[in-house]
């Protein structure tokens, strides 16, 4: 069987702890794989709010994600604290990638990795990525 695999990469830009909550937890008793991808959103949402911005509004642009993938490594349950690292890489032309390290005791519990594209919602097209952007987060 053929598993998706990747490292997680780049600069740490942002650290937050979330609990495991009722509504994210499967018929299995653990973390569902759709909660997951909810949990990255919520931290990616915390760190623009950190930095003053959002997914509408990014150095003047909106967002939009092009890919995911998500990567299970051990077992969350109801409760259980998260701590979830982001971390910044390939900023390009129009966008960039996050990673999200999600831990729970000390142990990997899941990976992530969203592709993300500057967005110009008002023209419907993908937008240039901001040079704010680039000079805050650029190697």
């Amino acid at each position: 069987m053929a598993r998706v695999r990747f490292e997680v990469q780049g600069r740490e830009v942002f650290r937050t702890k979330l609990r495991v909550r009722v509504g994210e937890v499967n018929y299995g008793g653990h973390l569902g794989n759709d909660s997951v991808l909810t949990l990255c959103h919520e931290a990616r949402i915390r760190f623009f709010t950190e930095i003053g911005h959002s997914e509408m509004d990014l150095f003047g642009e909106g967002i939009i994600m092009t890919d995911a993938m998500v990567v299970y490594k051990a077992e969350a349950r109801l409760g259980d604290e998260l701590d979830i690292s982001l971390y910044l890489d390939d900023i390009g032309k129009r966008g960039f990638d996050l990673y999200y390290l999600l831990e729970c005791c000390g142990r990997e519990t899941a990976r992530g990795k969203t592709g993300i594209a500057f967005f110009d919602y008002p023209q419907g097209k993908i937008a240039a990525c901001p040079q704010e952007f680039k000079e805050r987060f650029g190697n």
